[in-house]
């Protein structure tokens, strides 16, 4: 069903990430009145100094006509997420809060099933609840999923029909988890959700554990950098803006129930164009050397060693885009070159700052 996110109330969980950030900061743009509440815990599993970079720009940003609310919490705590519907009363939820990182999930588990899964269980039981009292209820949940529930899926490109049952990680175990939850929730209590499985989303701002930043920063200090699998992997890197842009129209088109009445349906949103790692580097290179961050005369050679592949990890992943594009008419289409140079280009401005 359309919704108008115009004078409506939008709960944005993990609103201090790359993500999260970056959509609050597209609503700001294009509403004309509402309330925005963001909430995130701002954990340390990366440097936090960025996360509140992040909420200083959506500060200075905030344009009039638009009320924001930043709450420092986490959704693990089923008390604070029931005060934040009990006060704000959210009429589109976006849950992008979660632990993330596929190689982090197997040293620290704790983390994934506290944020993941619980965490998107007091999600989902507060938007059941939403409409006690008389309250509007929930119209939307829109949840972030990932790429990773494909597993070590041969076929190519990925396919929302593919089977997702044999997950490589902790991490995406937790994801399709949310999945089958969403859809259970939808079924017993009418709740329309959306699932997006997101594959490598990067761009300026952006995670630090993420290649291109991890990268960037250790060619900087002058280490080694370690391409895995000998750099026989490819990913389909998607930039965040058009993350955002289908972040943005899937808010504004909730599910209809299907014929067993599950209001509930996931896409994936990929630039489908996979990269080879190798290619990838090159062009990182090239685009920070562009950028003055890195010398002209900088031996990359000396700076980058083919390994294995690490455990969790998958050789390939390769987005069909093709139900995005026809529900919604927009399939991702920055090309890796712009998307880096523009991610270089920050990272020179932000850390001379």
């Amino acid at each position: 069903m359309p919704t108008d996110l115009n004078h409506k109330t939008i709960l944005i969980t993990g609103s201090a990430g790359f993500i999260g950030s970056n959509l609050a900061s597209r609503l700001f743009r294009e509403m004309q009145a509402g309330t925005i509440v963001g909430i995130d815990n701002l954990n340390d599993y990366y440097d936090v100094s960025l996360k509140q970079y992040r909420l200083q720009e959506l500060e200075r940003q905030k344009p009039e006509g638009i009320d924001y609310v930043f709450v420092k919490g986490d959704i693990a705590d089923k008390a604070t997420v029931q005060e934040l519907f009990d006060t704000y009363h959210p009429q589109v939820v976006v849950n992008l809060a979660a632990q993330a990182g596929v190689r982090y999930s197997i040293t620290n588990p704790d983390a994934y099933i506290a944020s993941n899964i619980i965490g998107f269980y007091h999600i989902l039981e507060a938007c059941r609840h939403a409409s006690d009292n008389g309250h509007p209820g929930v119209e939307h949940l829109v949840y972030a999923s990932s790429s990773s529930v494909y597993g070590g899926n041969t076929k190519i490109p990925y396919s929302t029909d593919d089977k997702t049952d044999r997950p490589v990680s902790l991490y995406a175990a937790t994801k399709k988890s949310n999945e089958l939850l969403a859809a259970a929730y939808s079924k017993l209590y009418g709740i329309a959700a959306t699932g997006l499985r997101f594959f490598t989303v990067y761009g300026p701002a952006g995670r630090p554990d993420m290649a291109y930043f991890g990268f960037t920063d250790k060619l900087v200090r002058g280490e080694t950098i370690q391409i895995f699998n000998y750099g026989n992997c490819q990913r389909d890197f998607t930039y965040i803006d058009d993350i955002i842009e289908g972040v943005v129209r899937v808010m504004q088109q909730s599910p209809a129930a299907d014929e067993q009445g599950v209001a509930h349906k996931v896409y994936n949103i990929g630039n489908s164009h996979p990269e080879n790692l190798l290619d990838f580097v090159r062009i990182l290179q090239e685009e920070l050397i562009s950028a003055k961050v890195l010398p002209a005369d900088y031996d990359f050679d000396a700076h980058t060693r083919l390994v294995p592949m690490q455990p969790g990890d998958v050789a390939v992943t390769y987005a069909d885009t093709s139900e995005l594009e026809r529900d919604f008419g927009f399939r991702p289409d920055t090309p890796l070159r712009e998307g880096l140079r523009r991610f270089a280009r920050w990272y020179a401005d932000f850390y001379a700052k």
